[in-house]
């Protein structure tokens, strides 16, 4: 612990999931970190009651995304619990994590599932990166959260893969546009994770072997295995990479 110390961090969607582990791990590294949540407060101050009590710092903050001026909420609720706290002003780690999935082919999927898919999963960040980085201290660093999706075909969730693909070409345009400030941008594309995102596919014995089998280590992955590459590219050993898209998904599809 420690790697991060001094280091404040915003971390979306990161009251469950991928995105709680995360906080988690920024935090144990020294971090203060924001919980952000979309509308499940309680599991929220779970993720920020973790965290204190194995000796981090965090504050929980909460605003919907995908809605006109949710970047602009954001963003004034954080300022104002981060002020709350006694931290300095300012940003050093934004993590877009927080998504949806409307699956359907492209007969199934309504306009309205189209337009909040590309307005939490893409608009948001966006939006969120613009703000953030009037903040951002330099030296700092972004972390978007995409999928596997965007490497192989899913006619399935063809939504959800378009809303992904447009975050990993965001990470290439902001990567080259902010590198003059020393801020590094990178995206991490996990495959089948164990979060409650799987947990219908998983509930059976075949259901669970038949995700496990895409890896090549024969295993789902779990939300630590995501956190633990999130970690290195907050950290300053990760100083020499932007622009990169990691894929963190075992192997799978090789």
């Amino acid at each position: 612990m420690g790697d991060l110390n001094g280091k404040t961090a915003l971390v979306t969607g990161s009251s469950r999931g991928i995105g709680r582990s995360i906080a988690q791990r920024l935090a144990k590294d020294g971090a203060l970190v924001a919980v952000h949540y979309g509308s499940n407060d309680t599991a929220a101050k779970e993720t920020a009651e973790s965290i204190t009590t194995a000796g981090g710092r965090a504050f929980i903050v909460g605003a919907e995304l995908g809605v006109l001026g949710d970047a602009e909420a954001l963003f004034a609720a954080f300022d104002t619990e981060l002020a709350a706290s006694g931290a300095e002003p300012g940003l050093d780690i934004l993590v877009n994590n927080a998504a949806l999935n409307f699956p359907g082919r492209i007969d199934q999927v309504t306009p309205e599932e189209f337009d909040r898919t590309i307005a939490v999963n893409i608009k948001a960040p966006f939006f969120l990166a613009q703000h953030g980085l009037r903040r951002m201290r330099d030296g700092g660093r972004i972390i978007n959260i995409s999928s596997a999706v965007t490497s192989t075909a899913h006619p399935s969730q063809i939504a959800y893969s378009i809303s992904k693909g447009g975050m990993d070409t965001l990470t290439l345009a902001l990567a080259k546009d902010l590198g003059a400030r020393g801020i590094t941008v990178n995206t991490i594309a996990p495959g089948w994770v164990e979060t409650d995102v799987t947990a219908t596919r998983r509930a059976t014995p075949e259901g669970r072997a038949a995700l496990a089998a895409y890896s090549v280590f024969n295993r789902i992955g779990k939300p630590q295995d995501i956190a633990d590459v999130a970690a290195f590219l907050a950290s300053d050993d990760s100083r020499w990479i932007t622009g990169q898209r990691f894929d963190v998904t075992g192997g799978s599809m090789l």
